[in-house]
C-alpha cells in the first residue's frame, strides 16, 4: 500500500511524508466515509504527534492526489474516502455511510445521451449518488413490516376488548 500511495502521490506533484503515508493508511482501512475529524481521532492514539490541521490538510493533498474523494453529508459537512486508481463514480449511503465504488459503465449511459441529444462530448465526470444501500433499505423495511405488524395486533386486542369483531 505505502509504495502504491507513494507513487500516486508522486505522480501528482505531492511530497512524500511519513505523515501523508499513515493518513492514507488510516484512510484506505476505513471501512465507511470518514471526517477529518473522525480520521484524526482514529489515528491519535497511535500517532500522538499527528496534529488535526495535518490531517485535513493531508486529505485535501490525497484528494487532489485521486488518492481520496471528499463527499458531504447532511449539513455540509465533507467527508473522505480511499479511492483506487482507476476511474469511478461512488454509491454513498446516508445511513451506514458505507461507500461503493461503481465503474463508468454505470452512467456511460448519460454520456450517450449528451452526444447525441446535445452535441455535448463529455471528457471527465466524477459522480457521487447518495441515498440508501441494499442493508439500510432491507432494515429499514423490516423494522416498517415489523411496526405495521405490531399496529395491527394492537387494533385487533383493542377491537376484542371493546367487544367488536375483528376488522380483516
Amino acid at each position: 500500500m505505502s509504495a502504491a500511495t507513494a507513487r500516486r502521490l508522486r505522480l501528482a506533484g505531492q511530497r512524500v511524508t511519513n505523515q501523508r503515508l499513515a493518513v492514507a493508511a488510516a484512510l484506505s482501512s476505513a471501512r465507511h466515509q470518514v471526517t477529518a475529524q473522525e480520521l484524526w481521532e482514529r489515528m491519535r492514539p497511535r500517532h500522538r504527534n499527528l496534529g488535526r490541521a495535518t490531517v485535513f490538510r493531508t486529505l485535501e493533498a490525497l484528494t487532489e492526489a485521486g488518492l481520496a474523494r471528499r463527499l458531504e453529508r447532511d449539513g455540509h459537512i465533507y467527508a473522505y474516502v480511499a479511492c483506487r486508481p482507476a476511474h469511478h463514480h461512488h454509491l454513498a449511503c446516508r445511513v451506514c455511510g458505507t461507500v461503493e465504488e461503481v465503474g463508468e459503465e454505470l452512467v456511460a449511459e448519460i454520456s450517450r445521451r449528451a452526444r447525441r441529444e446535445l452535441g455535448f462530448e463529455i471528457e471527465d465526470a466524477r459522480m457521487d449518488f447518495y441515498g440508501v444501500c441494499r442493508r439500510c433499505a432491507a432494515e429499514a423495511a423490516e423494522a416498517r413490516a415489523a411496526a405495521e405488524a405490531a399496529e395491527a395486533r394492537a387494533a385487533a386486542e383493542a377491537a376484542e376488548a371493546a367487544g367488536a369483531p375483528p376488522s380483516s
